[in-house]
């Protein structure tokens, strides 16, 4: 409820407010804003906050509590009011609405259906008129793993050749062996690419059943003409399909396309869960966590979902939330989507049927997954406590850094950072260091150097300041780390992260010796877990590192043969092995291999081939 001393100035205000389209805008005492609506009639809307009916809902309730005064704005449409709401949310960030964490942009699967020997390729915009697009899909990971499923299943190329242009220019490839129609060679036409590649196709629109008649056929038919191989090759293809089938959970006839968004309301975690039908399969669903003060209702799920679709390419015919939306937001949303797609779009609450189960799945989804979200962030909290009790922190560590150095020989020293919020790993902070300045396997030099540079990033608008600094190492580690965090002029909590003989996780190490953390459950969890993936970044990061320069150092050695022309044989014969075997005729058909280098490079090969004999 609005404090007393303010109650009775805001309702006179909101009595002089016109019943037409508007946005509102609340502010606190210090004039910041804190929340912003809309309404079709700002009046009715804006006035409902300020009486003592009891009917706003506890965290509505915290809201208005604060409130000191307000702007609005006074609108022509609904429309153009849900449009200005959520342009003046994004400007302002104002506490009680809800926002979306990140500004991400939705990968989709993409057909190239006008290239000679097409493709599936991940891509974040629909703007081919000649190509198909599935998705949105919610994660990179999504797409790749179906591309990956269908390449396995009906023997597309999973290499990064580019054909025609690389056909028969591929020696000894691996993946022909492992099922690949392989385009690289010639003798494959077109056609037959073609072929597997429609089949993809289909089963991604849902044709199942098409595509295992015609697989059937074909194996019938070569089993009839003793073709067995062939007979096997199709029966595989066959039973591929249909475990790949098994895993497309079909929910609706097969031109079916709608995303289905539902939400519950709880504390201290809101959620909306959002299931995204497309060909009449649950292709995907996401989930959004808003916290305990948050306000979450029917305008701000429509702010949301004008949020979400804003930066959608492509929006399904049917949006179906599972509650009722007031007709005004359903009405001025689905105006908006239509004029953004291009086509009509509806925005309905279904009350039967497939699609109202459909509904209360997801209501269910985001019920139990909110559920689950506030235990791990309670467990997650506990633990951060204790790790504060235990390293005497003045505040609780909600964001952590760890770092780590890796090298092989004196080549590829590298350092990597990996970043912890609220106990859980943020990947898009994560950063590697290539040392330059230490000489040789300096690993306190080495060390310095990355926090150093770590530390000299900080001043810049919109870092983050850790509240805790880890240090893969014991004392030494963390006392050079903490004396460059003295020198920069910070207050950082500097510990090293200390293993035992068997290079398990064993203790913390700050300034005044050894902090047990065995007994300590959780916090013994949470350091082994940042421990054991600040190594696996690192190593994985180096041993990247370590496998470029391999591959095109032997070659280098060869008198004659630089980066670019070590690149290319590789490139040409697939790889070391296929230019150990070419012959000189081989070897001079790439540009700037002479007779006398090819000569040299089959010396160089069969000269180390004695040495090893």
């Amino acid at each position: 409820m609005v404090k007393a001393e303010y109650a009775e100035r805001l309702r006179e205000k909101a009595a002089g407010l016109p019943l037409t389209p508007g946005v509102y805008i609340m502010r606190d005492s210090s004039g910041k804003v804190i929340y912003v609506g809309k309404s079709r009639a700002i009046k009715n809307r804006v006035s409902g906050y300020f009486q003592e009916s009891g009917q706003n809902s506890l965290k509505t309730e915290s809201m208005t509590a604060h409130i000191f005064d307000f702007d609005y704005i006074l609108c022509d449409t609904e429309m153009e009011a849900l449009t200005l709401e959520n342009s003046l949310i994004k400007l302002y960030h104002p506490r009680y609405n809800i926002k979306l964490k990140d500004d991400k942009s939705y990968p989709y699967l993409k057909a190239t259906t006008s290239d000679e020997f097409p493709r599936f390729v991940l891509t974040r915009k629909r703007e081919s008129e000649k190509a198909k697009y599935f998705g949105p899909y919610t994660s990179t990971a999504t797409v790749y793993g179906m591309i990956a499923a269908l390449q396995k299943t009906f023997g597309l190329p999973c290499c990064k050749y580019n054909f025609p242009r690389d056909r028969g220019k591929v020696k000894n490839c691996v993946y022909k062996q492992m099922g690949c129609i392989a385009p690289c060679d010639p003798a494959v036409s077109a056609e037959t690419y073609r072929e597997s590649f429609d089949a993809a196709l289909s089963f991604l629109s849902g044709d199942y059943e098409k595509i295992i008649e015609s697989l059937t056929e074909k194996m019938n038919y070569a089993a009839e003409n003793l073709a067995f191989e062939a007979a096997a090759a199709y029966r595989d293809r066959i039973r591929a399909v249909k475990k790949l089938e098994e895993k497309q959970k079909v929910v609706a006839s097969p031109d079916t396309e709608r995303d289905i968004v539902a939400w519950n309301v709880s504390d201290p975690i809101s959620s909306i869960c959002i299931f995204y039908i497309r060909s009449g399969k649950l292709i995907d669903s996401e989930m959004f966590y808003f916290s305990g003060g948050e306000i979450l209702d029917s305008d701000a799920v429509t702010a949301f979902l004008y949020e979400l679709y804003s930066r959608r390419e492509y929006i399904p015919k049917e949006i179906n939330p599972a509650e009722v939306l007031s007709p005004e937001d359903a009405a001025a949303l689905s105006e908006w989507l239509t004029e953004k797609a291009g086509y009509r779009v509806y925005v309905r609450t279904p009350f039967r049927g497939e699609t109202r189960h459909l509904c209360d799945m997801a209501a269910e989804n985001a019920k139990i997954r909110a559920e689950e979200y506030a235990k791990s962030a309670e467990k997650s909290e506990k633990s951060l406590l204790r790790l504060a009790a235990l390293c005497g922190l003045e505040t609780v560590p909600t964001r952590i850094e760890a770092f780590d150095i890796s090298n092989f020989g004196d080549e590829n020293i590298t350092a990597g950072m990996v970043v912890y919020e609220d106990a859980k790993p943020k990947k898009s902070d994560y950063r590697l260091f290539n040392i330059r300045t230490a000489v040789g396997r300096d690993d306190y030099a080495s060390m310095r150097e990355a926090i150093s540079r770590r530390l000299s990033h900080l001043g810049e608008e919109g870092a983050k300041i850790p509240d805790l600094l880890l240090i893969d190492g014991g004392e030494a580690h963390r006392a050079i780390a903490a004396e460059e965090v003295a020198a920069a002029g910070y207050s950082i909590p500097v510990f090293g992260m200390v293993k035992d003989d068997y290079h398990k996780t064993r203790a913390l190490v700050g300034a005044e010796g050894e902090i047990s953390i065995a007994a300590e459950q959780s916090v013994y969890t949470l350091i082994y877990r940042i421990q054991e993936e600040v190594h696996r970044f690192t190593i994985s990061k180096m041993s990247a590192a370590k496998r470029k320069t391999q591959t095109t150092s032997v070659l280098e050695e060869i008198p004659g043969i630089g980066h670019a022309r070590a690149k290319a044989l590789l490139t040409h014969f697939g790889g070391l092995a296929g230019v150990k075997q070419a012959t000189s005729e081989e070897l001079c058909a790439i540009r700037g291999v002479t007779p006398e280098l090819a000569e040299r490079i089959i010396a160089y090969f069969q000269e180390n081939k004695n040495r090893k004999d």
